[in-house]
């Protein structure tokens, strides 16, 4: 895992779309650090694990391709 410390006025889905490449992320983020899950808007200095992101299958791909049926 590695780290980010927030700065004033980050929020959750800023810092997974900075950190992961995409808000989708924010969930595990938060799962990654429930000592901050009430926080909306972070102060800075706040150091947060950054779970390491999993492999996102482009949708546009067949089903076949994609590992899964319809």
């Amino acid at each position: 895992m590695t780290k980010y410390t927030t700065i004033a006025g980050d929020m959750w889905d800023g810092i997974a779309y900075k950190t992961l490449g995409d808000e989708a992320y924010t969930d595990k983020l938060i799962k990654a650090n429930p000592q901050f899950r009430r926080l909306v808007i972070f102060p800075a200095g706040i150091t947060l694990d950054i779970p390491e992101p999993e492999a996102r299958i482009p949708a546009e791909l067949p089903p076949w391709k994609r590992g899964r049926t319809l």
